[in-house]
């Protein structure tokens, strides 16, 4: 039994496509119809089962996606997707949780929500994510491709976006990637959280510094506890690693 459904706008024109992941009724219903109302073309799923088939006919442009869900849980249903098709995730908790915070980044959520959260900033969030991954796919397609940051053991191909360091490649989610290249654009730079947030998030306020820090925190998980050194106060700057010596 599928528990999924559609709220379409006029199909005239392709719109974008959001796929909400929410087994309380009232909520996902709220969502919808606020996203509905923007022009957005949406479907609503109640369980993660169905979400992942879903979201493989569907091939939305963003996901919101509630943590706690029958049959999967967010988590794992993130992990999935993101297995089959890199999509920018927005995931919802019920609790200030910064465990499960960086556990869904760690699976590759961009951002997240607490509830109960406000429906004017979750559309904002959204337009946010967008907006970045329009950034990325012009970046991606411009006929000249821009040289690879080379930093010591750090490789970053902005024209692939693809990271390795040590000559492994490390998975980073479309967010990652843009706060990595913008530590990277000011190498040994302390960057404030609000600099940071205006630049990669494109947030014109101050409210999400949580989110800088824990998408600090998963770039270290996944890079490198020696990469972004922290200025209390203040914010973070990157320190470019060390060239491989050779042994004689």
């Amino acid at each position: 039994m599928c528990h999924c459904s559609v709220m379409n706008v006029a199909a005239s024109t392709p719109r974008t496509r959001v796929l909400v992941v929410e087994d309380e009724p009232v909520i996902a219903t709220a969502v919808a119809q606020r996203l509905s109302a923007e022009g957005w073309d949406v479907q609503v799923c109640h369980d993660g089962l169905t979400a992942v088939d879903v979201a493989r006919g569907f091939q939305p442009d963003v996901i919101v996606l509630d943590v706690m869900l029958p049959g999967i849980d967010g988590l794992e249903v993130c992990r999935r997707v993101q297995a089959e098709r890199p999509v920018p995730v927005l995931m919802l908790t019920a609790r200030d949780d910064e465990t499960d915070m960086l556990i869904g980044l760690g699976v590759g959520a961009d951002d997240y929500m607490t509830k109960p959260f406000s429906q004017r900033e979750l559309v904002a969030r959204l337009k946010a994510l967008l907006r970045r991954m329009g950034r990325s796919v012009s970046a991606s397609g411009t006929p000249d491709a821009e040289p690879a940051i080379v930093m010591g053991d750090l490789v970053i191909d902005k024209s692939q976006r693809r990271v390795t360091r040590k000559d492994e490649e490390v998975h980073l989610t479309p967010t990652e990637f843009e706060l990595l290249v913008a530590l990277c654009a000011a190498p040994r730079t302390v960057l404030t959280r609000e600099k940071l947030l205006a630049q990669v998030w494109d947030w014109a306020d101050a409210s999400g510094t949580r989110t800088v820090d824990s998408h600090v925190k998963a770039l270290r998980r996944k890079l490198g506890p020696d990469l972004i050194r922290t200025v209390h106060g203040v914010g973070y700057a990157l320190e470019p690693p060390h060239e491989p010596t050779m042994e004689q």
